[in-house]
């Protein structure tokens, strides 16, 4: 991963794979315990604010400065929470990152390849803005992470707007810091 250093972008891809390794070799079975590992990681590369803005939608605009700013904590506590849950999958397997990102526009992609201890791989490209923070990520190629979000907020934004989409994340939240270690 040494030459990923030498791209910025594809930098803050490896220093994020790089804590989940970490994670996945100190607490393989604890969620608490990795989102612990690798929330510092994961707020410093992910634009948090972009990402709750464009999977909220057109519905962001009628929030309050204090529901966005809500929001926008309440989703980086979940986001982060989601991938420490994930990175069981990953247990034992690897994470490579393509040394040389990808220009699209203003922006950049970041393909990496996670591998699970089985040897099934998975593309994962991450999309970086000019401040080489992670704005999206494609599931092989085409499955955006923002897109799926906008479709699990959709329901709690209809019920209810910005109130019943923090308790929905909050809920969600705790739930998954809530699973029992795996023995």
């Amino acid at each position: 991963m040494a030459r990923a250093a030498d791209d910025p972008a594809a930098g803050t891809i490896a220093r994020v794979y790089a804590s989940f390794e970490t994670a996945l070799r100190e607490s393989p079975k604890d969620v608490v315990a990795r989102v612990a590992t690798i929330s510092g990681p994961v707020r410093e590369s992910f634009d948090f604010a972009a990402m709750v803005r464009l999977a909220v939608g057109a519905k962001w605009k009628s929030f309050t400065p204090e529901q966005q700013a809500a929001l926008t904590e309440t989703f980086g506590r979940y986001f982060t929470a989601t991938y420490a849950t994930r990175l069981a999958q990953a247990a034992g397997g690897k994470f490579t990152v393509k040394p040389q990102s990808d220009a699209r526009g203003p922006n950049r992609v970041v393909q990496t390849e996670v591998a699970n201890k089985d040897g099934d791989t998975s593309q994962i490209d991450f999309l970086l803005g000019p401040d080489n923070r992670v704005q999206d990520v494609y599931l092989n190629g085409n499955v955006s992470e923002v897109a799926s979000l906008r479709g699990s907020f959709a329901e709690p934004l209809k019920a209810g707007g910005a109130d019943t989409l923090l308790t929905f994340m909050r809920d969600r939240t705790t739930g998954m810091l809530a699973a029992k270690p795996a023995p």
